[in-house]
């Protein structure tokens, strides 16, 4: 049995919440961390975990490759922090922007902008001792890595990670996580970064809704298909799967503090 890191049970493809957890049990994934991307989604994403308490997780998040949302959204994200910290699992997802950027009239001044806002929201992660779920994909890591840092986050995981070798040695060396999805399973890139980091500092996601690609191309994304990742990553360790989903989950229950639930 496995527990999903990073799933967006907000979204409509999982309306129907009991069904999602259902089907995710069947398929070995007895656990599904729920983040947020807005005020909104945050809501939908707390609702969920209060019907379903000991199967979701949720989190609060600010989505920082969403340049629409602005300071008053942020304002509503954090009243909901303040408001529920005493059950969330993570602040998340929140980061740095790193695809919005591209084409944008002024990356700078969104670069800018997201700086502020992650520094807002690791001062709430920091300041209840919640785990923060990052969006910090490619030359965005290093700052996250570094805002972390300054912050005095103690337990954090880099969501979908993607960064040079020397970038992922440096979060792991700072004892964060670093998660990856089922692209594990077709992808060198990620197969890459599963030989490259220890098993302990390694988490498994679906990051459902999204649609992956070889042998999931048909198939519905959601939370199931972490266990799919988490076979994979015992092959590539060459360690009995048994053996490796039970590390996973450890790792999982340690960055969210789950065994306290």
């Amino acid at each position: 049995m496995i527990i999903d890191s990073h799933c967006h049970l907000h979204d409509a493809a999982f309306a129907d919440v009991r069904e999602t957890v259902r089907l995710a049990v069947a398929h070995d994934v007895y656990g599904i961390v729920a983040v947020g991307c807005d005020a909104a989604s945050n809501e939908l994403t707390l609702a969920a975990g209060a019907a379903l308490p000991r199967a979701i997780y949720p989190c609060v998040g600010f989505h920082p490759d969403r340049p629409e949302l602005g300071d008053v959204e942020l304002e509503k994200v954090e009243e909901q922090v303040h408001a529920n910290q005493s059950r969330l699992a993570a602040i998340g997802e929140v980061g740095l922007p790193w695809y919005s950027l591209e084409g944008a009239a002024d990356p700078a001044t969104l670069m800018t902008r997201g700086r502020a806002s992650l520094d807002r929201m690791l001062a709430l992660a920091a300041r209840y001792d919640l785990a923060v779920v990052l969006h910090a994909p490619h030359g965005a890591a290093v700052g996250a890595l570094d805002a972390l840092e300054r912050h005095g986050i103690e337990r954090a995981v880099f969501h979908w990670h993607k960064a040079p070798a020397e970038v992922t040695r440096a979060i792991v060396d700072a004892g964060y996580f670093v998660s990856v999805t089922p692209e594990v399973v077709y992808r060198e890139r990620d197969r890459d970064l599963v030989e490259l980091v220890p098993l302990e500092s390694l988490l498994v996601e679906s990051d459902a809704p999204w649609q992956y690609g070889g042998e999931f191309t048909s198939l519905p994304s959601g939370p199931w298909l972490a266990a799919r990742a988490a076979e994979e990553v015992a092959k590539i360790k060459n360690r009995p799967i048994d053996e490796a989903m039970s590390q996973l989950c450890a790792n999982t229950c340690r960055l969210f503090d789950l065994d306290s639930r």
